[in-house]
């Protein structure tokens, strides 16, 4: 048995994993809702047989036309074959043979309701209560007149096994009718309670898996996101690094031997960030994430000095207060880094590139931009960076331009909310 989606551990069997549904009680009766055709089967036996015998057991003792005992037949035939295959799905034909039985019986003296009970409990179960009182309300009324009907053809007719009473035998069949579909109507609410108490569960379930997906999603999303800012810093920085080392290596060997060295300590913050990442993704037992915290602003120095140690002429410039909310000062730190990420894969023969982090009052904006004359073709991304930056920043109600300046260049810009009060820093 497979698990259910969402539920480790549980079988696939319980609809919705944890949403467990409600089932028929008692053996008896799950066996009867297992076999439907079975029951129907059984019903239109106990009704056929009993009647089709007792319609000719009349007609041979009391030999009434050959036509009505034909007509009586098959009218008994007909109701139990509409038992049989249409009392679940067309309860109405049903009643509607009911009735017709109910008035071909009645020149025999034996008026035959049996078919419009079983037609009335029908109609409550498996169409409505609405259907199953007017149904009801005409089934009293064809009883009625079958009765009358029955008095009525008394002498006219030699059968005459019962000696009816029209008043009493019409309250009698409204007394039985009554009760069948009173009790129709029971069980058929609780049927459709049932059904809807089973849908709503199953709403629930799909709903739950579908929030699960979104949420599973959205964090596939961030962790991309993470995984880009990472691996695509740390390996910009090393690669710039590494080549600058290589056209060294021959004319400065110790520049050369410090860039190496400033490529070992890259990779050393990158590797630390992505354990960061896997702690997180292995859950709470893991300790390193707790001794890894996430970057903020406070960082961004360090970080300017990195890329100025890899060539990159950078400045950094802040103002208005400062950023207190973490998931914010995370957003600004990587804005800050990606931006310098493509610069220093772009921007080739930079002589300038101006790093601001802005407070306004209730915004924040920060602005990267180079004066490099062209873009280096040799290291291209695939764009997910502006991407990831642009969904960090819409969660702050914010917006990103990326682009070529009018004298040259690139800037990249982003405004995103946020309070605080004003002070001034420069680095």
């Amino acid at each position: 048995m497979t698990e259910a989606p969402f539920s480790p551990g549980r079988p696939a069997s319980a609809v919705g994993g944890e949403l467990r549904l409600p089932k028929p009680p008692g053996v008896i009766r799950q066996f009867w809702a297992r076999h439907p055709r079975l029951t129907d089967s059984l019903i239109a036996g106990i009704y056929g047989v009993p009647t089709l015998v007792s319609t000719i057991v009349i007609a041979v003792q009391h030999e009434p036309p050959l036509w009505l005992s034909l007509l009586q037949v098959a009218v008994v035939l007909a109701a139990a074959a509409a038992i049989l295959l249409l009392r679940r799905t067309r309860p109405w034909p049903v009643l509607t043979l009911g009735w017709v039985a109910c008035l071909v019986s009645a020149p025999s003296g034996t008026l035959d309701i049996l078919v419009i009970l079983i037609a009335l409990y029908a109609l409550a179960v498996y169409a409505t209560s609405r259907a199953a009182w007017i149904g009801f309300g005409i089934s009293v009324g064809v009883g009625a007149a079958g009765s009358n009907l029955s008095t009525w053809l008394r002498d006219a007719l030699i059968v005459e096994p019962f000696d009816f009473e029209p008043l009493g035998s019409s309250i009698a069949f409204a007394l039985f009718m009554l009760i069948a579909t009173l009790i129709g109507v029971t069980v058929g609410n609780r049927r459709r309670y049932l059904d809807a108490l089973i849908a709503r569960a199953h709403d629930l379930a799909r709903e739950r898996d579908q929030q699960a997906e979104l949420a599973a999603v959205q964090e596939r999303s961030r962790i991309a996101r993470e995984m880009h800012d990472i691996v695509s810093h740390g390996l910009t920085v090393m690669i710039t690094l590494a080549e600058g080392s290589a056209a060294t290596a021959s004319r400065d060997p110790e520049r050369a031997a410090d860039a190496m060295r400033n490529v070992a300590d890259a990779g050393r913050d990158a590797l630390g960030e992505m354990r960061r990442m896997l702690g997180v993704l292995t859950g709470p037992a893991d300790a390193a994430a707790d001794r890894s915290p996430q970057p903020d602003v406070a960082a961004i120095p360090a970080l300017v000095d990195g890329f100025r140690e890899a060539g990159l002429p950078v400045r950094l410039t802040t103002s208005g207060a400062p950023i207190t909310e973490p998931t914010v000062q995370l957003t600004v730190y990587r804005l800050v880094q990606e931006g310098l990420t493509n610069a220093l894969r772009h921007a080739t023969g930079a002589h300038r590139v101006d790093v601001l982090v802005e407070r306004r009052d209730d915004e924040i904006s920060v602005t990267i931009e180079d004066d490099a004359a062209h873009a280096a073709p040799q290291m291209t991304g695939a764009g997910r960076g502006l991407a990831g930056l642009r969904e960090r920043v819409a969660l702050y109600g914010g917006a990103v331009d990326a682009g070529p300046r009018p004298g040259g260049g690139w800037r990249l810009h982003a405004t995103l909310n946020g309070t605080s009060d004003r002070t001034e820093g420069s680095a």
